[in-house]
């Protein structure tokens, strides 16, 4: 126990489930090469790139190794002293132009020293973003050599030390999750309309989906792309098969007025789920083959021939599409796309504040539903454990009537001779041996 433990935190962390599949792609190895370098099936790496499974012990230090990217991609460590405050000395902001020996006192006015300084300053200073700014310097009589300026301050202790200075303020998950949901919300409700062709449901499906994200919020957090989170739980909420039993979803929104526009969202809808989600992803939001194709949960062919078939599919109803090459059509799309979800008028989601209010209310209300489950079952365990019986007891048939069975049958009334014969049986001695005849006194 003691050793596997110990084998288990040496293995660094995984990343999340979309970052393995890339680092996977990224060095050209497919899923039955890690299966058989890590001893497993294709179906298990595929479940471990899809978040349904982890890997453990042995097996995940294998996988870990074989999809860690190389050592040449990492950017150089940045070394402390690169970074440091001091290393802008005072000697170097010094402004070399402004000096007695080289400038006549008559001829600089104090205006013109005042022009000069910044400029000969941010000529000597080399080239480093990070670095701080050099203070102004004050304004000198032209006789007289203008003042140095103060050294920069230490760097201090409590920074180095990865403490928090006091003007930082630190983000609270809300104000995180407020930013996010103003960002995205308002645009992913319109790419779900496109998905869906239904504005109420597109609306819910957000909602639904920031929802879901402000219950796993720590997980979402340290996503590499939280967006995509709730893109993707958005989308597999809008495309549920059980809408249809819901009367309100059953039939699309009217299409657009115009005909281009109508002609697209046409298409759109006429295309298979996975189809329209795929080339909604790739040409409309913008994401390339591999994320596509790890969002929709396919290997990156079959998204690529998803794609293929939605974009002839799409350009049999707009014939500016037909003549176009794939990087035309790609932008074509993007553009189209792009104006039909502009163009059309989808609802407003609620303020991020009532999402996150819903999405604990739901938690609670769950949590409560849950508690009462388990309180009823025990209840109903005990009462049946007090009053079942401790013992089988075998039921007593009911009485009923049996036909079929011959009269009672028995010895027949002794005649004058049997009664004769018995009385003088029984005040005889038996004849016999001695032996078996009992002595009487």
């Amino acid at each position: 126990m003691t050793r596997s433990t110990t084998d288990e935190a040496a293995v660094p962390p995984l990343p999340s489930p979309k970052e393995r599949r890339r680092l996977r792609e990224a060095k050209s190895l497919s899923e039955e090469e890690v299966a058989a370098a890590v001893g497993v099936t294709r179906a298990t790496v595929r479940s471990w790139e899809t978040g349904r499974a982890s890997p453990r012990g042995r097996k995940r230090a294998l996988y870990a190794k074989l999809i860690a990217p190389e050592p040449a991609v990492k950017p150089p460590a940045v070394k402390p002293s690169v970074v440091k405050p001091p290393a802008v000395k005072p000697s170097v902001v010094k402004p070399p132009a402004v000096k007695p020996s080289a400038v006549k006192p008559p001829a600089v006015t104090p205006e013109a020293a005042a022009a000069a300084v910044p400029e000969a300053a941010a000529a000597a200073v080399p080239e480093a973003p990070d670095l701080p700014v050099a203070p102004p310097v004050p304004e000198a009589p032209p006789a007289a050599p203008p003042a140095d300026p103060p050294p920069a301050p230490a760097p201090n202790s409590d920074t180095r030390s990865g403490a928090e200075a006091p003007d930082e303020r630190r983000v609270s998950p809300a104000e995180a999750f407020d930013e996010l949901y103003a960002r995205t919300a308002p645009g992913l409700v319109r790419q779900t309309y496109l998905l869906t062709g239904r504005r109420a449901l597109a609306r819910e499906s957000v909602e639904r989906a920031f929802e879901l994200a402000w219950q796993r919020w720590p997980e979402v957090a340290v996503d590499r792309d939280p967006a995509g989170w709730v893109r993707a739980a958005a989308y597999e909420y809008a495309m549920s098969p059980w809408h249809r039993l819901r009367r309100t979803h059953r039939q699309p929104d009217a299409p657009p007025t115009e005909p281009g526009k109508r002609a697209l969202f046409d298409a759109l809808l006429d295309l298979p789920p996975a189809y329209r989600r795929t080339l909604l992803l790739y040409d409309g939001v913008g994401l390339d083959l591999p994320e596509t194709a790890a969002e929709t949960e396919a290997s990156t062919p079959a998204a690529a021939g998803r794609l293929m078939t939605a974009r002839a599919a799409v350009a049999e109803r707009l014939p500016e599409l037909a003549d176009a090459a794939p990087a035309e059509q790609s932008a074509l799309l993007h553009d189209r796309i792009g104006g039909l979800a502009r163009a059309e008028h989808v609802p407003v989601p609620r303020p991020a504040r009532a999402v996150r209010t819903g999405s604990e209310n739901k938690a609670r209300l769950w949590t409560r539903a849950a508690v009462a489950g388990v309180a009823l079952l025990i209840a109903v365990t005990g009462l049946t454990l007090h009053t079942a019986p401790t013992h089988y007891e075998q039921p007593i048939s009911p009485p009923e009537r049996v036909g079929g069975v011959p009269p009672r049958g028995g010895p027949q009334k002794l005649t004058a001779q049997d009664l004769k014969l018995q009385k003088s049986l029984s005040e005889q001695l038996a004849h016999g041996p001695e032996r078996l005849v009992p002595q009487l006194e």
